[in-house]
């Protein structure tokens, strides 16, 4: 192998081949990762895009069965042939082929959100992972926003903001905006109470249900199973298995759904209120939003929060705040607090997000519900 040295490299044939490298780096168009991740048929696909959300609903079926196959496994392996007749008499192996009946029933909803994507976006599975926890959270939250099952946790956690917002005394017509709006209920609650609704919301799984949704041409058009999942603290498999019908109700009264980032939103005050419910411990950084929260208010405009402060492990949030560092944030931001019922700046209000009723397990959060003007 021959040595090189430094004036080996200027030699012409090494001169040649530089410039040769140098046209083809020239040639190449070098995307900025926003339009990377923003092309939906793109193998590079954020984990909120509708690329994502397609590929994980399309492939619910597989991945459920995948599961299935390793409980069999377990309970073919673990259990002595004593106890697998046990199994049987009990009703064990019914209670899995039910499950994969669920699963093909789930599939088929699945199916339809699919169909619905590719007709409004385009948007194709791809080969590549899916995320199939996501797919089962999102039944849970149909349940919670477009069910008569859901309506009690609705009932509980909407209260306190509607009651806030009567006391405001806003015009029809006011600007409200909802980040991280989920599958868009509590906007469609707005909508019908005549205020212009905006719900701002980053993750197309949620979307594309709520898309879904407002297709639907009357009420209680499908049956899903939520709760198949997860067999701990299930009372009977007739409760596991359950169906539970949504839409309870069309919503026909507009609202605008942004598909974004919320803190991509353009920092201008155009909104009378702004309403946070079990948003503001979804932040990486905290001070970014409450930032943004007040450049999109009018001057006097309104911030009404409901929430935990559930900091979720994993997605490196700039700051892990206590709710006291947070009002301290708030009021350093420049929003002044009015005074709730026993002379605080927050009141708790206990309350469940996507539970199951007939589950032997309560998850209760301790919320903390506040209101704050722009100052």
């Amino acid at each position: 192998m021959p040595t090189l040295s430094w004036p080996s490299l200027f030699s012409s044939d090494a001169l040649v081949l530089l410039a040769l490298l140098l046209i083809a780096l020239a040639s190449l168009k070098l995307l900025p990762l926003r339009e990377i991740y923003d092309t939906v048929n793109s193998r590079v696909s954020p984990p909120f895009s509708v690329q994502h959300a397609v590929n994980s609903y399309s492939q619910y079926s597989r991945l459920s069965k995948q599961e299935l196959g390793r409980m069999r496994a377990s309970y073919t392996r673990l259990l002595s042939w004593q106890q697998k007749r046990v199994a049987y008499d009990m009703g064990y192996t019914k209670k899995l082929n039910r499950y994969a009946e669920v699963i093909d029933l789930n599939a088929q909803f699945f199916a339809k959100v699919c169909s619905l994507a590719e007709s409004q976006y385009g948007v194709s599975p791809l080969p590549g992972a899916g995320d199939l926890t996501r797919v089962r959270e999102s039944l849970r939250h149909l349940v919670r926003d477009w069910s008569a099952e859901g309506a009690r946790e609705r009932q509980i956690t909407y209260a306190s903001i509607l009651s806030a917002l009567e006391t405001l005394s806003l015009p029809q017509g006011s600007s409200i905006l909802l980040p991280g709006a989920g599958l868009s209920r509590l906007a469609y609650e707005l909508a019908l109470r005549g205020y212009a609704a905006t719900a701002c919301e980053l993750s197309a799984y949620q979307n594309l249900l709520f898309h879904l949704v407002r297709s639907c041409s009357q009420a209680n058009q499908y049956s899903i199973y939520p709760y198949a999942h997860w067999f701990s603290h299930s009372l009977s498999s007739a409760d596991l298995f359950r169906p539970v019908q949504i839409p309870d109700v069309v919503p026909t009264h507009p609202i605008t759904l942004l598909s974004a980032d919320f803190l991509s939103l353009p920092a201008q005050p155009t909104h009378d209120a702004l309403i946070t419910l079990f948003f503001i411990d979804t932040s990486t950084n905290l001070l970014s939003t409450l930032t943004h929260i007040h450049a999109l208010l009018k001057p006097g405009g309104t911030w009404i929060n409901l929430g935990p402060l559930l900091w979720t492990p994993g997605q490196q949030a700039a700051m892990e705040c206590s709710l006291g560092e947070v009002l301290w944030a708030s009021e350093r931001t420049g929003f002044v607090f009015e005074e709730q019922a026993g002379g605080g700046k927050t009141r708790t209000v206990e309350c469940e997000y996507t539970a199951d009723p007939r589950a032997m397990m309560r998850w209760v959060y301790r919320a903390e519900f506040w209101v704050a003007r722009k100052a």
